[in-house]
């Protein structure tokens, strides 16, 4: 199985750090979130994984140089020209999941101990086209699925927006994971250029199942501001990543 972790992101919560270095090497527990990311992954038996670039790209090649790809096959996908955003950034290195094999794909700001075996068994188990780490939290904005779990839209609490691809009765909120285990047939998304994986989740619930994993009661947290980096340590001090 092979793997895509997103760290082309401009990282512009974690100032004054990105000013100078890309947000994928930022440290907890003296790794940087990109070492993380990559251990996690292989822990799960997944070692050929592909590494999107923007801001510092530089930076990023000469770490997984450095240090061997930290024991897996890293491929990098340059978006030094322009960044993608995630759903574009999939795009352009869709060439690397050719073939009918599942993928995984993982912001790399990202720190869990999601079971990522269950949750690739449970999408192999599924006629899903994507299957979605979500959690039962605290979130502005969130994912609307119904009652069997499939997705059915997108709601920002602190717009009011909302985005709505079928229409039920009921719908029940859950914030993302930024992991996402993937069916081949994702790469056929009807977009150009820069876009978001949300905008193509949204796109393909209206006739395609997108389904939820909840791993709610799971070690989570997402690294995007400074606070949160002195957080994870706390929360990670056990944790082999």
């Amino acid at each position: 199985m092979k793997a895509m972790i997103f760290a082309a992101g401009l990282g512009t919560r974690l100032k004054p750090f990105t000013d100078h270095h890309p947000k994928a090497l930022a440290e907890v527990n003296d790794k940087t979130l990109l070492e993380h990311s990559i251990r996690y992954l292989k822990r799960f038996g997944i070692e050929d994984i592909i590494v999107n670039v923007h801001h510092f790209a530089d930076q990023i090649e000469d770490v997984i140089a450095d240090n061997s790809g930290f024991g897996s096959w890293v491929t990098i996908s340059d978006e030094r020209d322009f960044v993608l955003e995630t759903g574009g950034g999939l795009k352009k290195a869709g060439w690397y999941f050719e073939g009918s094999e599942p993928f995984v794909v993982m912001n790399v700001d990202v720190l869990t101990n999601l079971d990522l075996g269950k949750m690739i068994e449970a999408h192999k188990e599924s006629d899903s086209m994507a299957t979605l780490a979500v959690m039962n939290r605290n979130s502005s904005r969130h994912l609307l699925f119904d009652e069997h779990k499939l997705l059915c839209g997108w709601s920002n609490s602190k717009t009011g927006e909302q985005r709505i691809s079928r229409e039920v009765t009921w719908m029940q909120p859950f914030a993302f994971s930024g992991v996402q285990v993937l069916s081949p047939s994702i790469l056929q998304m009807p977009f150009q250029g820069k876009f978001s994986m949300i905008d193509v989740y949204l796109h393909f619930a209206k006739t395609n199942v997108i389904k939820a994993f909840d791993h709610t009661g799971n070690i989570f947290i997402d690294v995007g501001k400074p606070e949160t980096l002195e957080q994870a340590g706390y929360l990670f001090s056990t944790e082999e990543k």
